[in-house]
């Protein structure tokens, strides 16, 4: 896919999805995930796979897994149908393809536009971590990070990654996180408290943060003594990490704050977009030591 021309402002709290369906259901995927949609092709099997994995396939040369979406979603194995796809995906330093059963449009809408999944169907397991409301349909935005990690443990963060790093004193400093996912708030916070940094907040998304930051503000508090740095993602619903960080860097009481993007989405094509926003540093999930070492040397 041709991702030249789209949103091409950073920090519009924007962003463009590719609706696709699984045996009748709609869901949706970060067009900045997505390299290319495919017809289908043969599918190498490999004994003693994941079961959620049908095979790999070669394409251009590269060998890629092809993930199941019905195994993954839970949906009984029904036939498929003839519009079936695959969409190469690419995210976390990976690629990977998902095998759906149609890819329908591509949508614009705004993050705010985001719900977040209530805790009432959501569930602990759950791989929805968006909805977006229709004129009469739901699309459901899935954590596809979640799934991967789901297939491959050793593609999630981990703390032996920072244990490596050696023996740290603890901090007091305080850290500010903005991210989404439940799973990964779970494996940031062992993380970062692994690495001596036991003064951290965390919130759901980026409106939040910002929220809370300019509270600070309003109390009359000099906020770099309160927080001396922010991690964020950047597909979060309500507000993105990219519009967070063009908030704060705009606003005179928050702009010393220093900003980490930590993000799926982190690639050399899309770099320039943290840096538009102002943002000191980005790096890549799973890269948590690099995250720690950065945040080292930001908050000295």
């Amino acid at each position: 896919m041709d991702h030249k021309g789209i949103l091409l402002e950073s920090g519009t709290n924007e962003l463009e999805i590719v609706e696709f369906e699984v045996a009748n259901n709609k869901f949706g995927i970060n067009v900045i995930k997505v390299k290319e949609i495919i017809q289908p092709m043969p599918v190498t099997f490999i004994p003693h796979a994941h079961p959620h994995v049908e095979g790999i396939i070669q394409l251009r040369g590269e060998v890629l897994p092809v993930v199941d979406m019905l195994q993954v979603l839970g949906i009984p194995t029904t036939e498929r149908s003839p519009q079936h796809k695959y969409i190469v995906a690419e995210f976390n330093k990976q690629r990977v393809v998902f095998h759906v059963d149609n890819v329908t449009q591509i949508h614009r809408i705004s993050w705010n536009q985001i719900e977040k999944p209530s805790d009432m169907y959501h569930g602990g397991a759950s791989q929805v971590i968006g909805v977006i409301k229709q004129a009469e349909d739901m699309i459901l935005l899935l954590d596809f990070e979640r799934i991967m990690v789901d297939i491959n443990p050793d593609s999630g963060i981990r703390v032996e990654a920072v244990r490596k790093l050696g023996e740290r004193e603890r901090s007091e400093k305080r850290i500010v996180v903005a991210e989404d996912s439940p799973l990964l708030r779970k494996l940031l916070f062992e993380t970062l408290s692994e690495a001596g940094y036991v003064n951290t907040e965390f919130y759901e998304n980026g409106r939040d943060v910002l929220t809370y930051l300019e509270n600070l503000v309003a109390e009359g508090k000099d906020v770099t003594k309160e927080v001396q740095l922010v991690v964020t993602d950047i597909e979060m619903p309500q507000m993105d990490g990219h519009h967070l960080t063009k908030q704060i860097k705009a606003n005179p009481q928050l702009q010393q704050l220093p900003v980490i993007i930590f993000s799926s989405l982190i690639t050399d094509d899309l770099r320039h977009k943290g840096d538009e926003v102002g943002a000191e540093d980005q790096i890549s999930k799973p890269e948590i030591a690099e995250l720690i070492l950065r945040i080292d040397q930001l908050i000295l």
